[in-house]
């Protein structure tokens, strides 16, 4: 590739973090990361090196994927190095990993750092600051008594360790603490791991709290330091890729569809690393839910001669029941994550569907077109339910042609079958939370409403009411009609400003319908508002209850009694409910 064709083939990247591939036909010739793809990549116009040099003298294209963090870059880049071995990639020696942490298939567990974890172990990670991981194993340590030792001194011993005496194992060796009670311990600190930070915040902000009314006030500012690495750990987003513990191969998919085209990508992890990632290009069929019919359509083709994964998380529900009941006989586990790190997965792998050369003419196109100003912000709204129950409404955002995650809301809506009422009540609830000033964002530049003339009735109906002047259109499913106050409008198939309107249209459609089928599945998802109460912590307070109305009614001192619920919490569901 020629300086101004690297240069050229940089301006259609995006701008977030991920990683990059320079490519001769099929052959990775080098791999990097980037914090901004588009500002690292124009790099290599001008080489470094002689090295450099020649791998870009080499090289006829460039591909790419995004990621969330730049961790997840760091990461992929580190994987994909040792998976495909490119040529002009320089590559340590020792070939070490990230860190993990494993819990290892004994009878009595041991918690470890490790780079080689046990093939039957129960494995998290990988982390970039090991710093930060073992002062979250020494706290996990300290708090459930969780032995450190080899399997070879664990056993045959005949008194506790200095490990005992230093407060850091409940000795299960010698039966100073049985063993069903220290796997109920063991539990606790998988709990961690998995995204519940109360299960291991909560006991050190009490142990906090006592060794500051004892007036050792040394080792509660440790406990404080302690605590905030905790509370962190996971918010710093220093876990790229979590997987469970008995899916060693999960495969993720994300699609997008875009005119009479689609693209489904593919994420691929093992043992909890993100080692892989695909783009595939497919014919979008003429249906009304083209994802659907997409991810069917790539399951089938894609899996037929290759080797299943323990499981598949997609963006949405295969449209064909016969392809979901293949993947079941064959052992595949199918999910459609609504919440938690799978979410966050499949959103990466919807990220990396909808990365394509930059458009940038698309948001110019569709101000000629709707004769507005430039829409840099534009909010899409749908609405979802079942027969009138559970009725959910989405509110997605996107700026400058990508989406905004952190501008996504939800709503649930009165129960009721009226798309047009329903409609009109989630774009109000809009309006007066901006007109109020009680919403934090930007106003838009455009709604974009998912249905057809009722339902851009109902919406402008709600922006009359309230006074907010914002311009409103709808795009039709099937047919894809453009309503817009004017009229009815039939843009091409291939025209950019149209397939803009189809990325806002599907996102807030998934989006809704992901909502809903949490609602639809989980009906004890009150308590997920609750802060503190993760999946686990969830499970275990309806177990232990039996319903939403019985936690309600519930005293303090009862909830404190369930494993993850500390002071704060119960306090907070107390509250709450």
């Amino acid at each position: 590739m020629d300086p101004s064709a690297v240069r050229e083939r940089a301006g259609d990247l995006p701008r977030e973090p991920g990683v990059y591939q320079f490519l001769d036909g099929d052959t990775v010739l080098y791999v990097g990361k980037a914090v901004d793809l588009r500002d690292r990549v124009p790099s290599y116009a001008d080489p470094r090196s002689a090295r450099v040099a020649r791998m870009v003298d080499r090289a006829d294209a460039i591909d790419f994927a995004v990621t969330d963090t730049e961790t997840q870059a760091l990461l992929l880049e580190a994987n994909l190095i040792k998976r495909l071995n490119p040529r002009f990639n320089v590559r340590l020696k020792d070939d070490k990993s990230y860190p993990l942490v494993q819990f290892t298939d004994h009878a009595v567990p041991r918690i470890e750092v490790t780079r080689d974890p046990d093939e039957a172990a129960t494995v998290f990670g990988p982390f970039t600051d090991r710093g930060r991981v073992d002062t979250a194993v020494k706290a996990i340590r300290e708090t459930y008594g969780l032995r450190g030792c080899s399997d070879h001194k664990y056993e045959g011993r005949a008194r506790p360790c200095l490990d005992y005496e230093m407060g850091l194992c409940s000795a299960p060796c010698t039966g100073e603490i049985d063993e069903a009670t220290y796997r109920e311990d063991v539990a606790s600190a998988i709990r961690f791991f998995e995204g519940e930070t109360g299960a291991l915040a909560d006991p050190l902000r009490r142990e906090m709290e006592a060794a500051a009314e004892r007036q050792e006030f040394e080792r509660a500012a440790n406990l404080r330091d302690r605590l905030e690495t905790v509370e962190s750990f996971h918010g710093a987003g220093e876990e790229a890729v979590s997987d469970r513990t008995d899916e060693r191969a999960v495969d993720v998919l994300g699609a997008a569809v875009e005119g009479d085209s689609a693209v489904v990508a593919r994420l691929h992890s093992e043992r909890g690393q993100l080692v892989d990632r695909s783009r595939h290009s497919l014919d979008a069929p003429d249906a009304e839910d083209r994802v659907a019919e997409v991810l069917s359509a790539f399951l089938v083709q894609y899996y037929a001669e290759r080797e299943l994964p323990d499981a598949v998380l997609l963006s949405e529900r295969p449209a064909d029941e016969d392809v979901l009941a293949w993947l079941e006989a064959e052992g595949v586990a199918v999910r459609v994550p609504g919440a938690g790190r799978e979410a966050k997965l499949v959103e990466l792998a919807l990220k990396n569907a909808r990365s394509g050369p930059a458009r940038r003419d698309e948001l110019s196109a569709l101000a000629d077109a709707l004769g507005i100003d430039r829409p840099e912000r534009i909010e899409g709204f749908d609405v979802s339910h079942a027969q009138g129950t559970r009725v959910v409404g989405s509110d997605v955002c996107f700026v400058d042609g990508s989406a905004e995650k952190a501008d996504y809301r939800r709503k649930k809506l009165t129960d009721r079958n009226d798309d047009y009422a329903n409609m009109r009540e989630l774009v109000r609830w809009r309006a007066e939370r901006a007109v109020e000033g009680r919403d934090d964002r930007p106003d838009p530049d455009l709604l974009l409403i998912d249905g057809g003339d009722g339902q851009l009735g109902a919406a402008r109906d709600a922006l009359a009411e309230v006074g907010w002047d914002v311009p409103a259109v709808a795009l039709a499913k099937e047919e894809e009609l453009v309503i817009t106050p004017d009229g009815v409008h039939r843009w091409d198939d291939d025209a950019p400003h149209l397939h803009l309107l189809q990325r806002v249209r599907d996102e807030a459609h998934r989006f809704a319908v992901q909502y809903h089928q949490t609602l639809r599945d989980d009906v004890s998802t009150v308590l997920d508002d609750v802060p503190g109460i993760g999946p686990e912590t969830r499970r275990r307070l309806l177990r232990r209850f039996g319903s939403v109305e019985n936690v309600r009614a519930a005293s303090e001192a009862d909830l404190l009694d369930v494993p993850g619920v500390g002071r704060k919490t119960a306090s907070e569901l107390k509250a709450r409910l």
